[in-house]
């Protein structure tokens, strides 16, 4: 099923008439969304809002996934590994995490969208609304473009034009930043000679680039010593942590975010150019009460 509901789609399941649900939605009475001129209605927030005003005893919500999923990071996925926290990971972009803790089949997703004042926030609410939802940083990192062994070149963007180049898919926020940032330089996908395969993941970028398969890809500089890479450094993001209240006080999460805070995951950091972890646990964030 859709995650988002059409104004008739909840009329329908309603049993009242569209003009109805446009009132509710002016009067803020129901959850909503407005992107390109529509209302849309975010499923999992309806179910909520229905739960919300039933009567008779409470029934406990159904548990969340123990599933990480959202943008790779090299270092919190060997922190979730070391620390035996016992989450899942399912990597396939900011954008799928986001669809995916919606969906409510992930507990909590990484996140690296670029916004006009700042990371990840507005874009989070605009999908999950004031959902219990906690939103934590992990870490400032350096992005850029990522270089085949030997290549020295290819000082910028503008360089791209005729060079292979290995994208990441649709859902990851690096590619739609990538984009952005060929379109400031004047460039777009068919001014460069994209790999017909996507890479998944960060590594996966840093893997194609290190067996010859493209020239440069639009990566992060910590994988760039591990794999004999040259970066030229373009851009720092912020790296978060979007997860469900209920689930950060699990002891899963507990896990994970204490060790992230250790001594020992900072040390692999100073291996990885290009982190900074000075803001690690800054809440940027907190959704509305369950």
């Amino acid at each position: 099923m859709p995650d988002y509901l059409t104004t008739r789609e909840l009329a329908d399941l309603l049993r009242i008439g569209e003009r109805k649900v446009y009132d509710l939605a002016a009067s803020g009475e129901v959850p909503c969304v407005r992107a390109v001129g529509k209302l849309l209605f975010p499923r999992a927030d309806i179910t909520a809002w229905l739960a919300a005003s039933r009567s008779g005893p409470n029934v406990a919500a159904p548990p969340l996934p123990p599933i990480l999923a959202g943008s790779h990071d090299p270092l919190l996925d060997w922190a979730l590994r070391e620390s035996r926290s016992g989450l899942a990971s399912f990597y396939d972009g900011s954008y799928d995490g986001l669809d995916r803790l919606a969906a409510r089949s992930a507990q909590a997703a990484g996140l690296h969208i670029r916004e006009p004042d700042g990371w990840n926030r507005d874009t989070l609410r605009e999908t999950l609304g004031e959902a219990p939802v906690v939103l934590v940083e992990i870490a400032r990192r350096q992005r850029g473009l990522l270089l085949a062994p030997g290549l020295s070149d290819i000082a910028g963007i503008a360089d791209l034009t005729g060079r292979r180049v290995v994208l990441r898919q649709d859902s990851a926020a690096s590619q739609r930043e990538f984009e952005t940032q060929l379109e400031t330089a004047g460039l777009t996908r068919d001014d460069i000679s994209a790999l017909p395969t996507r890479a998944r993941t960060e590594e996966e970028l840093a893997i194609a680039l290190h067996d010859g398969k493209a020239e440069a890809g639009f990566g992060l500089g910590a994988l760039a010593r591990l794999y004999g890479l040259t970066f030229v450094p373009l851009t720092v993001e912020r790296f978060d942590l979007a997860v469900w209240r209920r689930a950060w006080f699990d002891p899963p999460m507990q896990k994970l975010m204490a060790f992230l805070a250790s001594d020992a995951c900072a040390a692999r950091a100073a291996e990885l150019p290009g982190y900074d972890l000075s803001g690690l646990g800054t809440i940027h964030h907190n959704g509305a009460s369950d």
